[in-house]
């Protein structure tokens, strides 16, 4: 099973799509019928299964029962991720059990198992569901303004939320995402697909307002994302003076939009370089 979700939607909903249980203990059919309305669309003299016309009632009664079940399932999900959030913060560490977050969330091992793998499966829902939640946190702290006011408000508040602090589940940032980087690069750029989209529209919108150096802004708005949240993982090991995300954004705004830009903004100096 892999649970990274497309853009856009959240991780609970990739979750629940895979395993829907039935309302009344039926096998399920894959497109999240039970086995028993499948065979009985497959007798029923109302179903012409050539045609694949069918009562209007039959398909109405059918996406009834089957958001009722979503719902349920989306809500045993997020007791799995809600309690293992909870472990992990308690413990400051990703080195939990699935036992321990089945007895947190009161429920069953196999319900466990029918939304997740594993362990891994379970920390890399609750890491979508992280980057899905820093989304939108972006957006509302970044509404306001021209494209580079926007761009540094995000830059700044994503810094803030991949550091080691209390904003997030840490260390789900700073232990897992780090491995996830190295085994399993592919579901890292799923997981912050939403955050990266984001950024990259700013960044876009600044290139046609011809506030970028020339380049490509899809490609510079994943180095900054990169120099945001890659350096936050580390600023932990920077001794006394850690780095900070104003800092950090100096760096980002001198290497993506030009000298005469940023003096024009009145950014120069100890403004713009963040070090001085």
């Amino acid at each position: 099973m892999t649970s990274s979700s497309p853009a856009g939607s959240s991780p609970i909903e990739s979750v629940i799509s895979f395993v829907e249980p039935s309302t009344n203990g039926d096998l399920l059919v894959p497109n999240g019928e039970s086995a028993a309305l499948a065979v009985e669309a497959s007798d029923g003299d109302a179903f012409d299964a050539d045609s694949g016309a069918e009562p209007a009632w039959r398909q109405r009664a059918i996406d009834r029962s089957t958001q009722a079940v979503r719902q349920r399932a989306a809500k045993r999900v997020q007791r799995f991720l809600n309690s293992a959030r909870e472990i992990i913060t308690e413990k400051s560490s990703t080195e939990i059990t699935v036992q321990e977050v089945v007895d947190r969330s009161g429920q069953s091992l196999r319900s466990f198992y029918q939304y997740f793998d594993g362990k891994h499966e379970l920390l890399l829902a609750l890491f979508e569901e992280e980057m899905f939640i820093a989304a939108g946190r972006l957006r509302e702290s970044s509404a306001d303004g021209d494209p580079l006011e926007r761009l540094r408000a995000a830059v700044v508040l994503l810094y803030e939320l991949c550091s080691p602090s209390k904003q997030s589940a840490q260390p789900l940032f700073s232990d897992f995402a780090s491995r996830l980087m190295v085994d399993h690069p592919e579901e890292v750029s799923a997981a912050y697909a939403p955050v990266f989209e984001y950024v990259a529209s700013i960044v876009e919108d600044a290139g046609r307002e011809g506030l970028l150096r020339p380049g490509r802004p899809r490609r510079m708005a994943n180095l900054v994302t990169q120099a945001a949240t890659v350096t936050a993982g580390r600023s932990s090991t920077a001794g006394s003076q850690p780095i900070t995300g104003e800092e950090v954004w100096s760096f980002c705004l001198r290497a993506i939009v030009p000298d005469d830009v940023v003096s024009a903004r009145g950014l120069s100096g100890r403004d713009a370089s963040g070090l001085g």
